[in-house]
């Protein structure tokens, strides 16, 4: 029997902080070889980038909640409305454990809510489990 090579996860990352996304890319960086990430700044972009290669959509998007123009709450709910992506997974990664986010999250159909480790050693075995889950993870588009 021939093992075929595992593809590769794509996220779509979507964080309006820069020194976040940038933590993010570092955390992933150790999973080179088995993910690609692609990040967007704000909802708007992220909703024109996602409406725009409908054919060629990521595996799972990761969602910040506090950001400007749109909330994290604004993109999830247009994600959710919209025929050719209400399918994605989208998990929150947030700041906040507010009991009110996480249900206000879930209640719009988030895939899973993590609240992020304050510690970077923390945040990347947060993302080493994501990894490790997601890549094994695929939906029908």
């Amino acid at each position: 029997m021939t093992a075929f090579p595992p593809e590769v996860l794509k996220i779509l990352l979507i964080d309006d902080d820069p020194a976040d996304r940038l933590l993010a890319e570092e955390a992933f960086s150790e999973h080179a070889s088995r993910v690609t990430v692609t990040t967007c700044e704000d909802g708007p972009q992220a909703l024109a980038a996602l409406q725009g290669r409908l054919e060629d959509l990521p595996d799972v998007v990761i969602l910040d909640l506090n950001m400007p123009v749109m909330t994290g709450f604004d993109v999830i709910r247009e994600i959710r409305a919209t025929p050719g992506l209400r399918h994605l997974p989208v998990v929150i990664l947030s700041t906040s454990d507010s009991r009110a986010d996480v249900a206000r999250a879930y209640d719009l159909l988030a895939s899973s809510y993590m609240v992020k480790s304050q510690s970077f050693p923390g945040f990347v075995q947060q993302i080493d489990h994501f990894v490790r889950y997601w890549h094994d993870c695929r939906f029908v588009q």
